[in-house]
């Protein structure tokens, strides 16, 4: 899912990504799709709904103005219920702030107002209880009515989680295809399927059939009867239907174009700017513990050199006196920066790089406006 996402930078990829026909180009690609990582990235010091206006603000076209993005901010905080939390600090997992739930809700849903025709989603039932697991399936469900395509990677899916899913790319180890198809109602397809091949027991009333479709497609099942299912997918009818469908796709249609943009980013240099600043606003003025150290240390480190180097900026008869004039302030700098920086580095860190890889401002941002983060 990685590779499809363009999020994967390592290893050696093979093969061809293709968009309506045409070949993939990552950063048009980033613009139309979204992804929601496993651990869910968020400033702890802004709100449910401040997020989401931060999300749109940088990632929504240009072209719509102020009054539509607030109807549609609202929308989407309706689509995936969210409207009760809209002025809760998002805080720390596990910490404070939202539950693991709410985080994973609102992880969809800052990806929702950037308004993608596909989100790829790293397992977003992974670490919830069967509860908050309905209600983030619940929300997934409502994002696929709307018109978007949701791809999944899901592992030891209860029952009503599995039958929430329209498709399934089933693999084996090693990441041969075993079945890439429809699951049908109360997933009768998939089931179908497997039943037809002889050595595979039936599936008992009432059992899921998640359990069952990775019980009876496990490496000592197929030991134990003989059978290579990655090789018997690809002889069966279901590969040659999905081949022909590839096919198919793999070739633009007649008078249709390749997708494009003007600029690699949605906003103008200024507006990321302004956005940044806005919620970097926020970020320092709610965190009170921060902002106390940073006036204590800075006040502390300017007595400190200033009575080490008092009346040295008066001096200036002599190279060497500007030299250590310059000096002191360098080190006074060094020192205020580094302390600021670890007390916060270790969250804002993975959100900047988020941020980066979603293409939602430029890189430049981060000097302009240090520490602004997603």
């Amino acid at each position: 899912m990685d590779v499809l996402a363009g999020r994967k930078t390592g290893g050696y990829i093979e093969g061809d990504i293709k968009i309506s026909g045409y070949p993939k180009n990552q950063q048009t690609f980033a613009r139309i799709s979204g992804y929601c990582e496993q651990n869910d990235i968020h400033s702890p010091n802004v709100t449910v709904h401040e997020s989401l206006i931060y999300s749109a603000w940088l990632r929504l076209s240009r072209d719509v103005d102020s009054a539509t993005r607030k109807v549609f901010i609202e929308e989407v905080m309706e689509l995936v219920e969210l409207n009760p939390l809209r002025g809760a600090l998002v805080g720390l997992p596990g910490v404070s702030g939202l539950s693991t739930e709410q985080r994973k809700r609102l992880t969809i849903a800052v990806e929702l107002v950037a308004n993608p025709s596909i989100i790829f989603m790293d397992e977003p039932t992974s670490g919830l209880d069967a509860r908050a697991a309905a209600i983030v399936m619940r929300t997934v469900r409502n994002t696929v009515n709307t018109g978007r395509t949701v791809v999944c990677t899901i592992h030891q899916p209860s029952i009503d989680i599995f039958e929430a899913f329209d498709e399934l790319f089933l693999m084996k180890r090693g990441g041969q295809e075993i079945y890439v198809g429809p699951l049908g109602r109360q997933s009768t397809h998939l089931v179908r399927y497997f039943e037809g091949i002889e050595g595979v027991s039936k599936i008992k009333d009432g059992y899921n059939p998640a359990t069952w479709m990775l019980e009876v497609t496990s490496s000592a099942q197929e030991l134990l009867s003989g059978v290579d299912f990655a090789e018997l997918y690809k002889n069966s009818e279901l590969y040659r239907r999905n081949k022909a469908l590839i096919k198919e796709l793999s070739v633009p249609r007649p008078n249709t174009k390749d997708l494009y943009f003007n600029t690699q980013y949605s906003q103008s240099f200024l507006i990321q700017c302004l956005a940044c600043l806005w919620k970097q606003h926020w970020s320092y003025w709610r965190n009170t513990p921060y902002t106390a150290v940073r006036f204590v240390f800075t006040t502390f480190i300017a007595l400190t050199f200033g009575t080490m180097f008092f009346d040295l900026g008066s001096k200036r008869a002599t190279q060497q006196d500007l030299f250590n004039a310059m000096g002191s302030m360098l080190n006074e700098q060094s020192s205020t920066e580094k302390e600021q920086q670890e007390c916060i580095l270790h969250y804002h860190m993975p959100t900047v790089s988020f941020s980066l890889k979603s293409h939602t401002f430029s890189f430049n941002q981060l000097y302009i406006v240090p520490l602004s983060i997603r």
